[in-house]
Parts: structure tokens; sequence; C-alpha cells
């Protein structure tokens, strides 16, 4: 059983800038994709960020903010966020997928998600 652990949530001012990580405790080598999600209260969770092999992509909301990166062979993913606002203000999940994607940013293609973390940015 795969169990997506993420960490570096918190509290920030903004323009500030946060660091969230996740490992998946469980999983076995392989090709893999990640997402990084988020759902702020009473809206529905949105794609933030993707990253196969390499190969990223963004929302726009945080493009240019935001860097996506991913463990070399090992299960880990990064997401650091710059340039924070306080719209960013979410829950932020991970989630893996052990098989490709058509459409990243659709929360039915992952199989395993992270518990979630929570980041605030006050203005």
């Amino acid at each position: 059983q795969v169990h997506p652990v993420e960490s570096g949530g918190g509290s920030v001012q903004r323009g500030g800038s946060l660091r969230l990580s996740c490992q998946a405790n469980g999983y076995s080598w392989g090709s893999f994709c990640t997402a990084w999600f988020r759902q702020a209260p009473g809206k529905e969770r949105e794609g933030v960020a993707f990253i196969r092999d390499g190969d990223t992509d963004y929302a726009d909301f945080v493009r240019g903010r935001f860097t996506i990166s991913q463990g070399n062979g090992e299960p880990t993913s990064h997401l650091q966020m710059n340039s924070l606002k306080p719209e960013d203000t979410a829950t932020y999940y991970c989630a893996f997928s052990d098989s490709g994607v058509e459409i990243w940013g659709d929360v039915s293609e992952y199989h395993y998600w992270g518990q979630g973390t929570q980041v605030t940015v006050t203005s």
C-alpha cells in the first residue's frame, strides 16, 4: 500500500516562499508521475503542477512562481512556491500515478493521494 506523505506547509506573508515535499512511502521503484493539487474552503480541488520524467506543466495561476521537481529515481516530489499571494491559501495535496495520465489536472487520474498540508498566506 502506497502512502504519500506531504510536509512543509505553514503560514507566510504575501511575497514569501514555502517548499512542500512529498514522499510516497511503500512505492516500489518504477516510472511514475506526480502532481500537486490544492483545495480552498468551498472550492473544488484544482491542479497546480505536474511532472513526469522531467517534463512539467503548471496551472496558469502559478506559472512563473512555482516549480515542481521529482526525486531522481525516488518516489518523491517537491513544490517550491515563491511570490506567494493570499489567494494561494489552501490545503495542498500531492498525488501519484504509476501509469500515464491524459489530463493531468483531473483528480480521477491519480491512484495515491497524500493527506494534505495547509498553506496560509497573509496579506
